[in-house]
């Protein structure tokens, strides 16, 4: 936890940017690396009844954690998509409720 989609982005795009990614986000959030969970979502968009390349959309689903972290996680994601030589990205946050959460069957209240 914090768990984040990837969409609009090959594998191995994720892959070269995923261990500076995390290191940094571990050290805005205040948490270890291996709390986060990062997934690229293989997928075709459609526009027109055609296949098109997707524009890159990250979902960062989480526990809140305020809109200073909030904001630099967001910066962070954006300047590492940026450095791939991709011009534009979109960032979305999903928050949980800690006690609709649960871990083996015990809430996270």
């Amino acid at each position: 936890m914090p768990r984040i989609t990837v969409r609009g982005l090959t594998v191995n795009q994720v892959c070269q940017m995923s261990e500076g990614l995390i290191d940094q986000l571990a050290t805005i959030c205040g948490c270890e690396p291996d709390n986060f969970t990062l997934e690229c979502l293989n997928h075709t968009a459609i526009f027109a009844g055609k296949p098109v390349e997707a524009y890159p959309f990250i979902e960062v689903a989480w526990f809140e954690r305020g809109s200073v972290i909030r904001n630099q996680v967001a910066k962070s994601i954006t300047d590492h998509v940026v450095a791939l030589g991709i011009p534009e990205v979109e960032v979305a946050f999903s928050t949980y409720a800690k006690e609709a959460y649960y871990i083996n069957g015990i809430s996270c209240e």
